[in-house]
């Protein structure tokens, strides 16, 4: 199993290459999974893996995946509290 992370295509760099937004946090990733960026555009959702675009995702998709993040970590957060960690 492998997790991958929903970002949106802030801009494209090369024909390989995009800088992809993480709620803030910018990186490079490689599109070549995808068949590089002439099958993407600026602001497409993407799921990425190790630096890697796997998959072109919906807006709603990538929502949805970062609001099932956000419960696990404050489940955890929970967790970490009741066991005084």
């Amino acid at each position: 199993m492998c997790i991958a992370i929903p970002g949106k295509i802030s801009k494209i760099i090369s024909e390989n290459q995009a800088e992809v937004d993480f709620g803030g946090v910018f990186r490079d990733v490689n599109l070549d999974l995808l068949g590089g960026s002439s099958e993407i555009n600026v602001g497409d959702h993407v799921l990425v893996h190790v630096g890697y675009a796997i998959s072109v995702i919906t807006e709603e998709e990538a929502r949805l995946t970062r609001e099932a993040f956000d419960e696990l970590l404050e489940a955890n957060e929970e967790f970490d509290r009741s066991v005084g960690a």
